[in-house]
């Protein structure tokens, strides 16, 4: 089976193809080890913090294996026709024994590591229905196999292994050396054909439990996972793993202020980096301000809903609670997190409409008029009140915005934008209402 994906992984890497598809900001790092490990057929640990994609890229390997394969018919394990290992399917006749094909997809397992996992869930026990039809205790075919034997000629990930409680951890000795598995006291000894993959979080190994000495010592690899570590690979992750039919379009200048956001947040002394923070983090800050776009014209009857800067401020009392922060930073939660969100939009302001001309919008104001915006007042409401702006087309561009994004709502989202920009800037003042803000000179 690890010859298999080799041989997948080899051919893909001469043909140039992608090996991990959905796999983002891993080229240069991560993969590279990842696939010298396949290759050397190791099994192996992902070791990195939460949110860092490890599970994601241990089901992107069953992408390796032939999309086909032959098993023998009703066997628990999959065995092979040409080379049965279990009891019950050596005992079958050659002409007697009926080929079945499985799919790559079914050739994966999983199991999230517990404390109540037993030895039973992962290699097997007896099973008393078996026994109570008749079979004796003696007889190998009255073992229940557990997940690990069912995977054979499969991947199977162990989630969380530290969480694993050491006795069971035991259990995986002998599949990562001998290959095989030893149920209770049968002389039974099953040749299993696998690869294991397991991850972990650094900080498991002090909080909460630790991988075993032996059982580290048997891995062959351990390949460690980060973070986006550019910001262009951050807005590609967010893009990939939004939910597409909220219906709200996120004008790409919000993307990146979410992206700026959770960097900053990473960084911050105010958060535990032990801990640290989940790329979750800003696929649910998107998703959360394109909601509250979508709420708006529910509420407003707009017809389309334009993601704008009034949806932002939601997310900080949203995903306070996905941010683990250090003790003297008890009670601040809101207000750290409210300051990182206006230094990311003052940065994404500085790379976006830095230089640009904003004077025609600054004249709206050198006469003492004052715009009210808020997370319920329409597009057309917020442009009404904003007037006619010279230049609103080269805004628009410089936000990334096409030919097709000429609405109501790219327009407003791409003023009020600018009105923030020039706030954060200290050449505006703007003061917070219910719901809103009122920009002033």
């Amino acid at each position: 089976m690890k010859a298999e994906i080799r041989e997948n992984l080899l051919a893909r890497l001469r043909a140039g193809e992608t090996r991990f598809p959905g796999i983002v900001g891993f080229d240069e790092s991560v993969l590279p080890h990842l696939e010298r490990a396949l290759i050397a057929g190791h099994d192996l640990v992902l070791l990195g913090e939460r949110g860092q994609g490890k599970t994601r890229l241990i089901r992107t390997v069953v992408g390796l294996l032939d999309e086909w394969t032959p098993v023998v018919a009703g066997c628990e394990i999959n065995d092979h026709p040409y080379a049965p290992v279990c009891a019950r399917c050596r005992g079958l006749a050659e002409d007697e024994i009926t080929v079945a094909w499985k799919h790559r997809d079914e050739r994966y397992g999983e199991k999230l590591a517990t404390p109540d996992t037993s030895v039973g869930d992962l290699i097997g026990d007896v099973d008393p229905i078996k026994i109570a039809e008749g079979r004796t205790l003696g007889d190998p075919e009255t073992v229940h196999y557990g997940l690990v034997p069912r995977t054979n000629r499969g991947v199977f990930s162990v989630n969380e292994l530290p969480d694993l409680a050491e006795r069971i951890q035991v259990s995986l000795l002998n599949v990562l050396e001998e290959r095989d598995i030893q149920v209770r006291g049968y002389n039974l000894r099953l040749p299993l054909d696998l690869l294991l993959i397991a991850s972990a979080n650094p900080e498991d190994y002090t909080n909460r439990g630790r991988i075993i000495t032996p059982l580290k010592d048997r891995f062959g690899a351990e390949v460690r996972t980060h973070y986006p570590k550019s910001i262009e690979d951050e807005l590609v992750l967010i893009r990939q793993e939004v939910i597409p039919d909220i219906g709200a379009d996120v004008p790409e200048h919000l993307v990146e202020i979410v992206a700026r956001f959770t960097r900053l947040v990473r960084e911050s002394t105010a958060v535990d980096t032990r801990s640290g923070v989940s790329a979750r983090f800003s696929i649910a800050a998107t998703e959360t301000a394109a909601a509250s776009a979508v709420r708006r014209a529910a509420l407003t009857g707009e017809e389309n809903a334009v993601t704008r800067v009034c949806d932002l401020p939601g997310i900080v009392h949203t995903l306070r609670g996905k941010v683990e922060f250090e003790v003297s930073e008890e009670g601040r939660e809101v207000e750290v997190l409210a300051h990182l969100l206006r230094r990311a939009t003052a940065e994404t302001f500085r790379n976006t409409l830095g230089g640009l001309e904003l004077a025609p919008l600054l004249d709206k104001f050198a006469e003492g008029a004052q715009i009210e915006s808020g997370e319920l007042v329409p597009a057309t409401e917020l442009l009404r009140r904003i007037g006619r702006v010279d230049g609103l087309s080269k805004i628009m561009s410089r936000l990334g915005m096409g030919e097709g994004d000429e609405s109501p709502g790219h327009a407003a989202a791409a003023l009020e934008f600018a009105l923030e920009g020039l706030y954060l800037m200290r050449r505006l003042s703007k003061d917070d209402v219910a719901g809103g803000a009122v920009y002033r000179t």
